[in-house]
């Protein structure tokens, strides 16, 4: 009823059995993300028709003999087949438990999916879902001119301005490859980016030559120097495409490059038969320039939500020292 994979082609072939997963669910992104300590797993439950699975980094909880479970950056949780609002998840909640405890894993923290349809319903009863936030989603179902109404009046003509100075390319060469990485650091750089978000070189190298997804790397190009103004890694799933790490040249901020790469990803994967293109949101959840600056392609929002669930209570506060009772970080003797 309820079993766990470790290995790249049981994960790959389960993923296969549903209709809608996205990169993050994969086995390739989990090995790309996790840290020394992790262990990628996929806890698979089947009853009758219902299958659900839930892929996370088990993670050993130091100067201790327990573990917790996180997800991977991006948008996980459950996918599902054949479960509608009104499953009734009671057997999947206890057989759920039941590992967790066998496991010794202490807590369970995982960023949901906007886009996965009724992974609170599954979910409900383990923890809590609060929404941190929004992110953006252009329907690349719809017409493209449609699409493009969804512009705010800047974002059109700043668009329309830039593309008759830049040619985008797709960045394929390895000197194309560490020229967007250049972009990427320096964009970090400029926004005194934390360290988690300084991905090695070898990281945009062996993302790049995963196999459990496609993606692509967009670069706009300077008409008159030839340089590279701004660039984005944009990653292909299914059905989903999702905006995934990006950076300008700070010199070229002016002339806003990045509504060309953004804007023209949204025709390639129109063209190509994708039907949700996923901006994401702000830092954190939070409605701050970052999300504006999203928004103003497109004012269809959905809802982003993360999993947090305390498996045993008693070990968890024993963990937590008086001076962090009052963190907001989960799990807190983490914070």
């Amino acid at each position: 009823m309820i079993t766990i994979v470790e290995n790249h082609e049981e994960w790959s072939k389960t993923l296969e059995n549903f209709n809608v997963y996205d990169f993050y669910h994969t086995y390739d992104y989990h090995i790309i993300s996790k840290k020394e300590e992790e262990t990628p797993i996929l806890i698979i439950y089947k009853n009758k028709e219902v299958e659900i699975a839930i892929p996370f980094l088990k993670r050993p909880i130091p100067n201790t003999e327990y573990f917790d479970l996180t997800s991977v950056y991006g948008y996980a949780g459950p996918v599902i087949k054949n479960s509608t609002d009104s499953f009734d998840n009671k057997q999947f909640v206890e057989a759920f438990d039941a590992l967790l405890s066998k496991m010794g894993i202490i807590s369970v923290f995982s960023r949901l999916h906007p886009y996965i349809k009724n992974q609170e319903n599954v979910l409900s009863g383990l923890g809590e879902t609060p929404t941190l936030g929004k992110v953006v989603h252009i329907d690349l179902t719809k017409d493209i001119a449609e699409q493009r109404t969804q512009y705010g009046k800047s974002t059109k003509n700043r668009t329309n301005k830039c593309r008759k100075i830049s040619t985008v390319i797709k960045a394929e060469t390895e000197d194309q490859i560490n020229t967007f990485i250049d972009i990427y650091y320096e964009n970090m750089d400029r926004l005194s980016a934390t360290k988690d978000y300084y991905f090695s070189r070898e990281y945009f190298f062996k993302f790049l030559d995963c196999k459990d997804f496609v993606t692509d790397i967009l670069l706009v190009i300077d008409n008159e120097t030839g340089e590279a103004m701004a660039g984005s890694m944009f990653v292909k799933t299914k059905s989903i495409v999702q905006f995934h790490l990006s950076g300008s040249r700070t010199r070229f901020l002016n002339v806003a490059p990045a509504n060309v790469f953004l804007d023209e990803m949204r025709l390639k994967a129109t063209e190509e038969g994708y039907r949700i293109f996923n901006l994401g949101g702000g830092l954190g959840g939070q409605e701050d320039s970052l999300f504006n600056f999203k928004a103003s392609f497109s004012k269809d929002f959905k809802e982003f939500k993360v999993w947090k669930y305390i498996v045993n209570q008693e070990i968890y506060d024993s963990l937590i020292s008086k001076e962090k009772l009052d963190t907001t970080f989960f799990p807190a003797y983490r914070a």
